[in-house]
């Protein structure tokens, strides 16, 4: 812990503006986001609409109420 001590009090005023200088200009380069993140909602749409213009062309419905479309059946009695 001493060393470190050391090296932190012999710093000078002059040195440490270099060292925030130096980091306050370093550009970090483009995240996940930035590099992906306009192909994923591109091909996040196109996939919603192939499977949506899939399943018009099949003629299935999706989440149809069954009420009034199901009628129950009379009983047989043996």
């Amino acid at each position: 812990m001493v060393p470190l001590t050391k090296s932190l009090l012999s710093l000078s005023g002059r040195n440490i503006r270099q060292i925030v200088t130096r980091q306050a200009h370093h550009k970090t380069g483009p995240d996940f986001h930035d590099k992906y993140g306009n192909a994923i909602l591109v091909g996040g749409l196109a996939f919603c609409v192939a499977v949506k213009s899939v399943v018009m062309q099949a003629g299935l419905t999706w989440n149809v109420s069954p009420i009034g479309k199901i009628t129950p059946q009379n009983w047989r009695e043996d």
